[in-house]
């Protein structure tokens, strides 16, 4: 832990405030007027330890290497990004400049889901405040997404025994279709994608299980949505580890959604996926998703909800 210590308990193994992973790589550095809001990293960071989400401090990740990584995605692909030669066309594509920083921050995104997921399994609840790069094929990456941090963690866990099945819950606005590609050939991790429907990906990857939703859906419908899937989900396929992806752009106020969240709506989504999971004693881990919201301290609060979800949960 940065700080030192565990992660917060009672004293008899049940965690009062769920461990939360950071890494300072987290935050990578950009060219100035980068559309990407890489600061809602650092920020965020800040606000879980001002609102003692973190009261011993952070756990931290060492980077992921290569084998982890190539476990879900070509060899050669992987080992273009980690020696600074991804292809033109394909950093196009990613939408990132695939430097040292950015393949930093994805090596230390992919270590610390995979930790987080770890840390769900021992004590009920985690969460990573980076990952969820849900438009990263096995083939290579796009849409701001390098390494598919969550297909790398659950195949990891699902190869070596730790889970017998997953469930990936896929709230970002935007639909994962990285994740569909990655797990297509595993039927016993379970995606699903809640998105807005005309929204990028314009070509989608079909997972398990995909409700596209329609333009400017306001907090009441979402809803209904997310409780008519949830729920049911979890009873059929009894997982033993739910991935949250919690990506805050459902939110009216993101520049690149097309639904009308409001900040109390997003907080009922992140309460009703926590409590769906934990009342049936599944663990789960979150990762913050997509968030693209000019504001970065109004960003970085709206990330910060899960991690309040998860802590209410616990407590």
């Amino acid at each position: 832990m940065d700080a030192g210590g565990s992660p917060g308990s009672r004293g008899d193994g049940d965690v009062t405030v769920p461990p939360i992973v950071y890494h300072p790589d987290y935050q990578a550095t950009l060219p100035d007027g980068h559309r990407f809001p890489m600061g809602k990293y650092r920020r965020l960071s800040e606000v879980l330890l001002a609102r003692g989400l973190a009261p011993q401090g952070f756990v931290r990740p060492e980077p992921a290497g290569v084998d982890l990584i190539a476990g879900v995605h070509d060899r050669t692909y992987v080992e273009s990004v980690l020696a600074l030669t991804v292809p033109r066309e394909v950093e196009r594509e990613i939408g990132l400049p695939v430097g040292a920083s950015v393949v930093a921050r994805s090596r230390a995104s992919v270590a610390g889901t995979l930790l987080a997921a770890r840390l769900a399994l021992a004590h009920g609840l985690a969460g990573s405040s980076a990952g969820g790069s849900h438009h990263a094929r096995r083939g290579g990456g796009a849409g701001f997404c390098i390494f598919n941090d969550v297909a790398i963690a659950a195949r990891t866990l699902h190869r070596e025994g730790s889970i017998a099945r997953a469930v990936v819950i896929d709230c970002d606005v935007h639909q994962g279709d990285g994740t569909a590609d990655c797990l297509s050939d595993s039927p016993d991790l379970f995606t699903f994608s809640l998105h807005a429907e005309k929204n990028y990906p314009t070509r989608k990857i079909a997972g398990d299980r995909d409700v596209g939703l329609p333009d400017g859906l306001e907090d009441a419908g979402y809803l209904a949505a997310l409780e008519a899937h949830v729920g049911p989900l979890l009873d059929a396929v009894a997982p033993d580890l739910v991935f949250y992806n919690a990506g805050v752009d459902p939110h009216r106020d993101d520049r690149l959604g097309r639904l009308a969240l409001t900040d109390a709506g997003l907080a009922a989504r992140d309460r009703h996926v926590v409590a769906a999971a934990r009342s049936r004693n599944i663990p789960l881990v979150a990762v913050i998703g997509g968030g693209y919201a000019t504001d970065i301290d109004a960003l970085a609060a709206r990330h910060a909800g899960v991690f309040e979800a998860m802590a209410a949960e616990a407590a």
